[in-house]
């Protein structure tokens, strides 16, 4: 027979169904995405863009609320099966790897270009997940990287800055 109500819900809420590695991912990607709508929001306007119907604030805000639907989403479809869930299986040292290989790309975007940038920043990421394979490495990175820089651009004509060493040098 079906269980109880009181019973299904109690199970529901059972610290196992709660805490799964999908659940908490979401909530991180919920905080992130919540953080960045309230950053779009201070996003400046030319005076009389309030009037206009596509303004710098548009895509962000299109972005955050795909993003927030996203998680919940997430939130809601999680799978409560996940037993052997603990926060001490996680691998801390991958998350800390690229937390440090993205503050480094940061700072090598001022420096060195997007191009170069975005090619080690890549680089190095596939080697912290373990690829060793120098074809796989450099293939996916290398011809990825030259063509979302040409298409940002050339067909679409966003100004990338070189980089500071670069524009020593001219």
């Amino acid at each position: 027979m079906s269980e109880s109500p009181s019973r299904s819900t109690a199970s529901f809420l059972s610290k196992k169904n709660l805490l799964c590695r999908d659940r908490i991912g979401a909530l991180i990607f919920l905080v992130v995405c919540l953080c960045y709508g309230y950053q779009t929001t201070q996003i400046p306007l030319f005076p009389g863009d309030e009037y206009e119907p596509f303004t710098a604030r548009t895509l962000p805000t299109i972005l955050t609320f795909i993003g927030i639907a996203l998680a919940l989403l997430l939130l809601i479809s999680a799978d409560n099966n996940d037993e052997a869930f603990e926060v001490r299986h996680f691998n801390w040292k991958l998350l800390a790897g690229f937390i440090v290989l993205m503050a480094l790309y940061g700072i090598g975007l001022t420096y060195v270009g997007f191009v170069l940038a975005t090619i080690a920043f890549l680089l190095a990421g596939f080697f912290i997940l373990g690829e060793r394979r120098k074809k796989v490495l450099f293939g996916a990175s290398i011809p990825f990287v030259i063509a979302f820089y040409l298409l940002l651009t050339q067909g679409l004509d966003v100004y990338l800055e070189p980089g500071l060493l670069f524009l020593m040098w001219s």
